[in-house]
């Protein structure tokens, strides 16, 4: 049935009821019947769906709590060499401080400096950008990476929501080039990445592995071999090509690197998703690749080389400009991947509060992106599944003998708390994961006033 068709037997209807009720109209109309008043019930007012945390809540009494975690961080899981800090991020007090100061390997919870640093020196609402422009000879194009891994094969992403794609690249270069033209050859521009393609510090077995691969400019699906795949590639660059030419309709096209011509005409454009959605992404799923391009492009927007060694000094700078004590960092990539990473516990819990209490400018993003236990990302499988949902939202860091867990804990008593727990002399996975949780678990439960 057709609107109007709708309308009109919603009108008919209508008008059948009024006929109903008045006797049908006409001069032998009767009158109207009278219908009394409709009585809505009462209602309470509306509560809000995300409430907010209680103002008047307790801070927990700092040796009280103190009394209660000092037994779990000496559990034999997390080994030796813990460190440890708690801070209420009301009053910005320190509850407990177990070597907080003290340099450590971060293992991923190293995303945490670089998310904040992305979201502190670039707009949350920016995207990255990539191109096709023409290439220097007739059906040839030239795909110059933006440094956006996220790029899809498929429409959508199976990893990334909200990703560009190379169909839409695709359609956009067929459009503005003479119809019928042939591809031949894929040029691939990964320029504006410079330097090594794996940090100091990485083994020899890291890149191409299930979570990492070299970093370059151009790359598809997060560097994968295929989409939804946990292998990475081995020439990320290579592959982005390949399947712009795939999607082109030319899988037989030659694909080289190398860098695009001087003022290329600009064939086709894509965006991804906002940098504040990537920064999500990078922490619920600790994407190692993506960690990566936002480091690179925290140092193309300081001025800095789109390298290594240029992003992690862009990373640390733009914290302490932003008021974070930085003392005790070192940092050789944007991942924590880098055995040669250090990071003191209480840095990590700085740049939490400070996203929490807003100091941070502009990284809500941060919070919002932590896994959630026993829910979501890296923490969907951990954590006390009979605990409010919510109540402990964290960034996890898992190397061999390093075991972290850093993010926030909303008590018992509804009191918003940072923690950080860094565990780099531990042996056994499962036991020192058990022990983080068993951490986090009291953080919750703990009244402690």
């Amino acid at each position: 049935m057709g609107v109007i068709g709708l309308v009109l037997l919603l009108i008919g209807g209508i008008v059948g009821v009024g006929l109903l009720f008045t006797g049908g109209g006409g001069d032998g109309a009767t009158e109207a019947v009278a219908i009394a008043d409709a009585e809505l019930p009462d209602l309470d007012d509306a509560s809000p769906v995300l409430a907010s945390l209680a103002t008047d809540a307790s801070a927990p009494d700092p040796a009280v709590l103190s009394s209660r975690l000092t037994p779990l961080l000496s559990a034999p899981g997390l080994g030796t060499g813990v460190s440890a800090e708690v801070v209420d991020v009301a009053s910005g007090e320190v509850l407990l401080d177990l070597d907080a100061g003290d340099p450590a390997i971060p293992a991923s919870t190293a995303k945490l400096l670089t998310a904040a640093a992305a979201l502190v020196a670039l707009d949350p609402t920016d995207t990255l950008t990539t191109t096709v422009v023409a290439g220097a000879t007739p059906g040839e194009v030239v795909l110059v990476g933006g440094g956006d891994p996220t790029l899809s094969r498929t429409s959508p992403s199976q990893t990334y929501p909200g990703a560009a794609t190379m169909a839409d690249l695709a359609a956009q270069v067929v459009a503005a080039l003479p119809a019928g033209t042939p591809i031949t050859r894929v040029v691939v521009d990964n320029s504006l990445f410079s330097g090594a393609l794996t940090a100091p510090g990485w083994g020899a077995g890291d890149a191409p592995s299930t979570y990492a691969a070299p970093v370059t400019a151009a790359a598809v699906d997060g560097a994968r071999v295929s989409p939804g795949s946990q292998t990475r590639s081995g020439q990320p660059g290579i592959d982005a090509g390949s399947a712009l030419a795939d999607a082109l309709g030319a899988p037989g096209a030659a694909v080289v690197l190398a860098d695009a011509p001087a003022g290329a005409r600009t064939l086709a454009t894509v965006e991804s998703a906002p940098i504040g959605r990537l920064v999500e992404q990078t922490l619920s799923m600790s994407d190692n690749m993506l960690a990566e391009a936002l480091a690179r492009h925290v140092a193309i927007a300081t001025d800095r080389p789109a390298t290594f060694e240029g992003a992690a000094q862009a990373v640390t700078r733009t914290l302490a400009d932003a008021g974070i004590d930085v003392t005790g960092v070192a940092l050789s990539d944007g991942s924590g991947l880098s055995q040669a990473d250090r990071v003191p516990a209480g840095v990590l819990t700085d740049v939490v509060s400070g996203a929490a209490d807003g100091s941070l400018e502009g990284a809500s993003a941060l919070l919002s992106g932590l896994p959630v236990a026993g829910y979501d990302g890296t923490l969907f499988d951990r954590g006390d599944a009979g605990a409010a949902p919510g109540t402990v939202r964290a960034k996890t860091g898992t190397l061999l003998g390093v075991h972290a867990l850093a993010g926030t804990v909303v008590t018992v008593d509804e009191r918003l708390l940072a923690f950080a727990v860094i565990a780099d002399g531990s042996s056994g996975e499962a036991a020192a994961e058990n022990a983080l949780d068993d951490v986090a678990a009291a953080l919750a439960g703990c009244g402690c006033g």
